[in-house]
């Protein structure tokens, strides 16, 4: 079979396929070797005039970087068929840039300094580098930027709206809805600003990281700076000290990031799957979708559902790629290798995740008058209040009173009052206790909330 959306092992090139396509580029076989490509070139043209022997003009510079910016699937099956004969993949891209510079007098000449003192991770490690820095600018930081703009719009206009808080399930002192979405908004806040700033490390020191073959070409040469120097040119932290590989402790860290803001977004996904299952929440009917083959009335909120699910996958991807990726025997093995071929795949899910996850948060409407009606059934939480105001005024065993009172029973403001009213505290308290209802019990709530601006 051909391949198509319909015959695709993997959904996200098959179900998921529109949703994923602008991610092609990037985090495809063909992104892997252009990024091979853009090291290889940018090396040869960074080495320019600083070793003795290669004097490239501007002119050349030029050809080089027109390789790279013609650049197109067309090219890239050209190094796919090297690779096929020599089964090598970097040394596919240095034979086919070299190939290139053939239609060149002065590259010609200069082909040799292709991969010049490179170990194949050398080019590897930098490309990666550069398609994870693309993928976190360009793809993760917008749309975890408009699940946060979507969070805080939430937690602002339902600030002030009295909701019952649930522990173990079962009714709790109340909260605002705008402060439960806050708290996800805040966790979210944290995570990604440490997104941003995760250090993405990349070394080009040859075959075990000693510049072995570098010294002993041009002795007289500063590798050590030079390498540092490429490295951050690329916008990318150096790491001095590697063997062949750069060790991927700070992809590890980058894993586990991505990883906790996953798990904060499935606790999302639950509680907002929860609220729906209350009827705290509605959806949003789309006309002519269907829930249930079954049973017409179904709108399921599968947004959420689809939402956890991909982002669990993801997850233990993640989890997986930061235990694995930093253990390589002696100098190297091949491991990591077949592992970074991986690494699209978890970001990828996460990304479909997050965009599932914006579409269900569009989609829900407040049932005001559900959130309203339960606060009411469940006079049992001012309990606390109670019990507190008893300890102030140094009353006995008030948790203890209350307990007997409460504990396992649905309470009515009656029997709550009844109970007040035989109280020895001064009146203007028992006044206090007995205007308070359950929807004002919310201490700052409401201004935690407002927080989130």
């Amino acid at each position: 079979m051909k391949l198509s959306t319909l015959s695709a092992i993997s959904p996200l090139d098959g179900r998921y396929g529109k949703k994923t396509e602008n991610l092609r580029g990037l985090l495809s076989e063909y992104g892997l070797i252009r990024a091979r490509l853009f090291i290889e070139i940018e090396w040869l043209v960074f080495l320019n005039k600083k070793i003795p022997d290669l004097k490239l003009n501007q002119k050349s510079i030029q050809t080089l970087k027109k390789i790279y910016k013609n650049f197109n699937e067309l090219e890239a099956k050209e190094i796919k068929k090297i690779e096929n004969k020599i089964n090598h993949d970097v040394k596919a891209v240095e034979y086919y840039l070299k190939n290139k510079m053939e239609g060149s007098s002065q590259l010609k000449k200069a082909k040799e300094f292709v991969h010049f003192a490179c170990t194949s991770d050398d080019i590897n490690n930098l490309a990666y580098a550069i398609l994870l820095q693309e993928l976190r600018k360009n793809h993760l930081l917008p749309i975890l930027t408009k699940l946060k703009l979507k969070l805080k719009t939430m937690a602002l206009d339902t600030a002030s709206r009295p909701m019952l808080s649930r522990t173990h399930g079962q009714a709790a002192t109340p909260t605002t809805l705008g402060k439960e979405i806050a708290n996800f908004l805040k966790r979210l806040e944290r995570q990604t600003t440490l997104l941003s700033q995760q250090i993405i490390f990349a070394k080009i020191n040859g075959a075990v990281g000693n510049f072995n073959a570098h010294r002993i070409a041009y002795p007289q040469v500063a590798w050590p700076i030079l390498a540092k120097k490429f490295v951050e040119q690329l916008r990318l932290s150096y790491n001095s000290h590697t063997t062949q590989i750069e060790p991927h402790d700070g992809i590890a860290e980058y894993c586990h990031v991505l990883f906790r803001i996953n798990t904060l977004l499935i606790h999302l996904c639950r509680d907002c799957w929860a609220y729906i299952s209350l009827a705290y929440f509605s959806q949003k009917k789309q006309k002519a979708e269907v829930g249930s083959s079954t049973m017409p009335h179904k709108i399921n909120p599968i947004d959420f559902e689809n939402a956890e699910g991909n982002l669990s996958l993801a997850n233990a991807l993640f989890h997986f790629f930061a235990e694995r990726l930093p253990v390589s025997r002696w100098q190297r093995d091949l491991v990591d290798s077949t592992l970074f071929r991986n690494l699209g795949i978890a970001q990828a899910y996460s990304l479909l995740a997050y965009e599932t996850l914006l579409s269900g948060l569009n989609k829900l409407q407040i049932n005001e008058e559900k959130i309203s009606d339960d606060l009411e059934a469940h006079w049992e939480v001012l309990t606390e209040a109670v019990q507190t105001v008893m300890r102030r005024y140094r009353l006995k065993q008030p948790y203890e009173q209350l307990k007997m009172l409460s504990r396992g029973k649905k309470m009515d403001k009656e029997t709550l009052h009844h109970f007040i009213d035989k109280l020895h505290l001064p009146s203007e308290v028992k006044k206090k206790l007995k205007a308070l209802t359950p929807k004002d019990y919310i201490g700052f709530a409401k201004e935690l909330a407002k927080q989130a601006r």
